[in-house]
């Protein structure tokens, strides 16, 4: 078998003095789709961006691509090209008028040609009819799309999202997850994703991370997502609230 494209061993992250994440392991085969779920506050933010290079770790060890990452977090610069992260908010300021095309080409790395890159990342993405829109002028959906034209302009092996879903209304959120699975299957990608979407998660994960402040269970959605599991995870009253809701 393959070494992991991530390992994590024992992982501890403290936040302002606090630790946050404690003890946590898992690792990721190449090409999987992981969800990380788990209630508000568990930590779910703080573990990607530590596994992102954004966050420091003080206890345990990462392994990424092949690298162990330093204690300060700090990618090394092989590591961080083959990897890109959409954050819950990107904040961008519709002053700056930015078009689509201009936007995508920043996410080209320095040895990318970027005359043919660019318009096939828009295509591969449906939205080479917007390449001349300004970023500000984009609905939700449309804004996803070219988030993921910009994280995959150039090849890389590991997508992490935070709630990629939010905001989006539920034909936007279908269209999105389908896109992520064709990439994931054409480009050979694995993805990480951060999602309170349980239906989705039934539909497209191979793997389950339960996660508050520790790793309450991780595996496969129909051991992760039983009723037991998810008690455990959210108490018994979010679960039944749940239930009546999708019956």
């Amino acid at each position: 078998m393959t070494a992991p494209l991530l390992e994590v061993n024992d992982l501890c992250i403290a936040r302002a003095g606090q630790e946050v994440v404690s003890g946590v392991s898992f690792a990721l085969q190449s090409g999987s789709d992981t969800a990380v779920i788990g209630p508000n506050g568990a930590g779910k933010s703080t573990l990607v961006q530590a596994l992102v290079g954004l966050l420091p770790h003080h206890g345990g060890t990462i392994r990424l691509l092949g690298h162990t990452l330093p204690r300060s977090g700090r990618l090394p610069r092989e590591v961080r090209d083959q990897v890109a992260y959409l954050p819950q908010k990107l904040l961008l300021d519709g002053r700056f008028p930015l078009s689509v095309s201009e936007f995508v080409r920043l996410g080209c790395s320095p040895c990318c040609n970027r005359r043919k890159a660019v318009p096939a990342a828009l295509e591969r993405l449906q939205v080479s009819h917007l390449r001349r829109r300004l970023l500000s002028e984009l609905s939700g959906g449309e804004l996803q799309r070219v988030l993921l034209a910009f994280c995959t302009v150039h090849p890389r092996k590991l997508l992490v999202f935070d709630e990629p879903r939010t905001g989006l209304d539920p034909q936007a959120a279908v269209q999105l997850q389908e896109l992520l699975q064709q990439l994931r299957l054409q480009e050979g990608l694995t993805i990480l994703q951060i999602t309170h979407d349980l239906s989705m998660v039934r539909r497209s994960s191979d793997w389950v991370l339960c996660l508050n402040r520790s790793l309450c269970c991780q595996g496969p959605p129909e051991y992760t997502l039983s009723r037991e599991e998810l008690e455990r995870l959210y108490g018994r009253d979010y679960v039944l609230y749940e239930h009546s809701h999708h019956h």
